[in-house]
């Protein structure tokens, strides 16, 4: 593990990257402000509309054992909505445990958890088809690439990455709270 966490330093300072056609879209980004994503919808976001709140990214996935994470995290989006946001980035990168479409996925979220926070369109978070903004934070913050479903990424106000937090740490954990409850 620590061995692939170096391979991974070493590659993104030598400006490898996993997915070649990423190189130019992540090359040079200082803020997670500076990349656009798509919606569920198919609707282009531009992560600037954050600027100024917390952000917790989210991959998500409907048929895993974390997915119950989802009440949570609409839990916590509704009681901080005023200085965070919540995005969820479904991905069926681990056994397989999203293999539902945009279409679907909207419509399990919204009824059996009734998220109200912006789900973006299904990406892939790993490998050679990884989603440039995930591309992006591993490569800005030590772990490597991201190892299972529910793992978040709680960005500072001004898109800087200030912590990561594997899939068993659930949202409303004290790790993540002590980021939430500062004056």
């Amino acid at each position: 593990m620590a061995f692939k966490s170096i391979l991974n330093t070493i590659m993104s300072l030598k400006g490898y990257s996993k997915n070649p056609n990423n190189k130019a879209i992540i090359e040079g980004k200082k803020s997670v402000h500076e990349f656009d994503v798509e919606t569920i919808d198919g609707k282009k976001l531009s992560l600037s509309k954050f600027r100024g709140k917390k952000i917790l990214i989210v991959n998500t996935a409907s048929q895993c054992g974390f997915t119950g994470h989802y009440k949570g995290l609409e839990s916590l989006y509704n009681e901080y909505k005023q200085t965070l946001v919540v995005l969820a980035f479904p991905a069926n990168n681990f056994g397989g445990q999203e293999p539902g479409q945009n279409e679907e996925i909207k419509k399990f979220c919204e009824i059996r958890f009734k998220i109200t926070f912006p789900i973006m369109a299904k990406n892939s978070v790993k490998g050679k088809n990884i989603q440039p903004l995930f591309e992006w934070l591993v490569s800005n913050v030590d772990g490597g690439d991201v190892l299972w479903n529910f793992e978040k990424f709680l960005i500072d106000e001004e898109g800087k990455i200030l912590d990561r937090f594997r899939s068993t740490t659930k949202p409303q954990s004290p790790e993540i709270l002590r980021y939430l409850n500062k004056p």
